[in-house]
């Protein structure tokens, strides 16, 4: 069995992947600062607790002769990279950095990355296309662009192969409730139904964008198909480069509101909060690119990541 390796492995997105490498018939090295969860420990031939630059991880990851490295781990939340910068370039660019470093001395691997639909800021046209200008309003957008630039440099002066998604709005739950994101979790859908199910009130952060209903607009895509296309782009015949993961429909924040209670039978207490610092108004994916190259194609609707979610975090 050929191996992959993935960082952030107990993560919510890099857990999901490593879920679905191994449906596929993968063998799974993992690493991840945070212990292997006890849920996805079967998953892996070895995990690694470590950060992914040390140089112990990068030697297991040479030693493992992966065909494959899907790097998921870094630090994700726009709100924080705000206040905290030097977090984001340290863990996101400058370990980035050290890993392509290693990796450039290993032909035989495919880096399949995941970037961010923040790479774009605020979209001039909306769907967003992969070559639109590229604008992050936050630190974690833009160290999330740099890397995407890196991996271009490095593709170019040492033929570095590579895979970049853009991922757009990551949720839902594995649909055999096997995993899925931790309590606490920033996104909206997460927000809501954890509402719900605690009988909290929810804060709205914004209601007088320039939208039809007045809230943000987003493109929810559920965390399985994300992993989808990671399990099929470690096939080299999928052409290097940097891809849209979203569904091409955006929802705004008011439409998962009533589909969450319409799902769970439940009444939400909302209070109007203000805009967040960093928020674009739309951020809607084309994904033309993707299904075109690959055949990738969706699986899951809105309400299936709502009610995915919802049996998550029920269980």
């Amino acid at each position: 069995m050929s191996t992959v390796v993935v960082t952030g492995a107990s993560g919510y997105i890099g857990g999901q992947i490593a879920l679905q490498l191994k449906d596929a018939g993968y063998q799974v090295v993992g690493i991840d600062l945070t212990p292997c969860p006890a849920h996805l420990s079967s998953l892996f031939l070895r995990f690694i607790t470590n950060n992914f630059a040390s140089e112990y991880a990068l030697d297991h990851i040479q030693r493992s002769k992966p065909i494959a490295v899907i790097h998921c781990a870094g630090t994700s939340l726009v709100g924080p990279s705000l206040t905290d910068p030097q977090t984001y370039y340290r863990n996101n660019v400058v370990n980035t950095l050290c890993l392509l470093d290693k990796l450039k001395t290993m032909p035989a691997t495919r880096l399949i990355f995941s970037s961010s639909a923040a790479t774009y800021g605020n979209p001039a046209i909306t769907p967003i296309q992969e070559d639109a200008p590229t604008e992050p309003l936050s630190p974690y957008g833009q160290s999330k662009l740099m890397i995407d630039w890196m991996l271009n440099s490095y593709a170019r002066a040492y033929n570095l192969d590579f895979v970049s998604f853009r991922y757009f709005n990551a949720c839902g739950a594995d649909s055999q409730t096997r995993h899925g994101q931790n309590a606490g979790a920033t996104h909206i859908i997460a927000r809501v139904l954890e509402s719900l199910r605690d009988d909290r009130e929810f804060v709205l952060y914004g209601n007088d964008y320039a939208t039809p209903d007045g809230t943000c607009i987003r493109d929810y895509v559920h965390v399985e198909d994300i992993a989808n296309a990671h399990v099929r782009s470690i096939d080299r015949s999928v052409p290097a480069g940097i891809y849209n993961l979203g569904t091409g429909t955006g929802v705004s924040n008011m439409d998962v509101i009533v589909a969450a209670q319409e799902i769970t039978g439940k009444a939400l207490a909302i209070r109007i909060g203000p805009r967040r610092e960093g928020d674009p108004a739309i951020l809607v994916a084309d994904t033309n690119k993707i299904k075109d190259t690959t055949g990738w194609d969706l699986k899951y609707k809105l309400n299936d990541m709502i009610t995915h979610a919802y049996q998550w975090y029920n269980k």
